[in-house]
């Protein structure tokens, strides 16, 4: 079969090929996907399918112990569905997310229907809670998992119009829903949220809420509200959740994080005054919030995987491709750099 990625580029000028990186291709390649039904349909019948089960990846352990997301080829998928008794017509229920490197389009597909377990023994893997495949994904593959997850759990959740109740109805691709009978268009959409890593200059201060595994803690967050600007979220987390004021926000680097419901990560500094920092925290908020030192952030760096249950309470934090991550690792870079003579 030809490769339709190969199929579009070929189609440019070749004066406008020549100003297509990769990237650029891909990207083009998949607009067409979501622009052309039976593009996309061909695409399908040519595709690798994220395998999930009730919004749980299917994760398979490699001989170095470490663990990837299981894609199937479409016949395989088909072979798989046909062997365990189940209408392979579920197929047509996939989700486009993505390009690989080759051209070729990635879906994602959730066997809800399907039995776990014989799904799991077929291909000697398990399916696994999206927060904790987050701790055994690479950083390249996990940012790809979580975009899979968070859009088969929005078309499971939209299927009527919130405005009118009618039905809805998805695009081939899976990247809208439209009203029956209205032609009203339903994207996907993220709630924006601020994280914060506040610092006084040779402190960073970390929370935790009651909710999290013991030992964890992260960096300050919250939901924006209507009107407010990055800048404003920021300054009233803070005086909120820890009871500080905070003189300047600049901005770090963003996420797309799939808890609770698909939320837009905006990282930030936050600076405040060292002379005072004294902490008043909203125990309604945070179960618990202190300063750390960069000497006690590297030791919470080089916890590599979460401690064992039952095991001593030692300070660790999220994982490595996670935002609160990212920033309490460049601030200890920064911390470093300044320290050096």
């Amino acid at each position: 079969m030809l490769n339709p990625l190969r199929v579009l580029v070929s189609g440019l000028t070749r004066s406008s090929a020549r100003c297509c990186s990769g990237y650029v291709s891909r990207m083009r390649f998949l607009d067409h996907l979501k622009q052309d039904p039976g593009a996309c349909e061909a695409a399908l019948l040519d595709s690798d399918l994220m395998l999930f089960h009730s919004l749980k990846p299917l994760l398979k352990q490699k001989q170095d112990r470490s663990f990837s997301s299981v894609s199937l080829r479409h016949p395989d998928v088909k072979s798989l569905l046909q062997k365990l008794g189940a209408d392979p017509s579920v197929i047509r229920d996939s989700v486009l997310i993505g390009c690989s490197d080759a051209g070729g389009a990635l879906f994602c597909l959730d066997l809800a229907a399907v039995n776990a377990v014989a799904v799991e023994e077929e291909n000697r893997a398990t399916f696994v809670e999206l927060r904790k495949s987050f701790f055994l994904l690479s950083h390249t593959e996990a940012p790809l998992v979580a975009k899979a997850q968070a859009l088969l759990r929005w078309h499971q959740t939209h299927r009527f119009c919130s405005f009118s109740g009618k039905p809805t109805e998805r695009n081939r691709s899976g990247s809208h829903r439209v009203t029956a009978g209205s032609k009203v268009i339903h994207y996907p959409q993220m709630s924006p949220v601020v994280i914060a890593l506040v610092h006084d200059g040779s402190r960073c201060l970390l929370g935790r809420q009651a909710s999290f595994p013991p030992g964890l803690y992260s960096a300050l967050a919250g939901f924006c509200d209507m009107g407010e600007t990055v800048e404003d979220t920021v300054r009233r987390e803070v005086a909120e959740e820890a009871g500080l004021e905070v003189l300047s926000v600049t901005y770090s680097c963003s996420q797309h994080w799939p808890f609770p419901n698909s939320s837009f990560m905006i990282g930030c500094f936050a600076a405040v005054s060292a002379a005072h920092s004294q902490l008043s925290v909203d125990h309604s908020e945070l179960e618990d919030a202190r300063w750390f030192d960069l000497g006690q952030i590297r030791a919470g760096l080089a916890v590599s995987a979460p401690p064992r249950r039952g095991g001593p309470v030692v300070t660790w934090f999220p994982p490595r491709h996670a935002i609160g991550h990212q920033l309490i690792a460049e601030w200890a870079e920064r911390q470093t750099r300044h320290l050096q003579p």
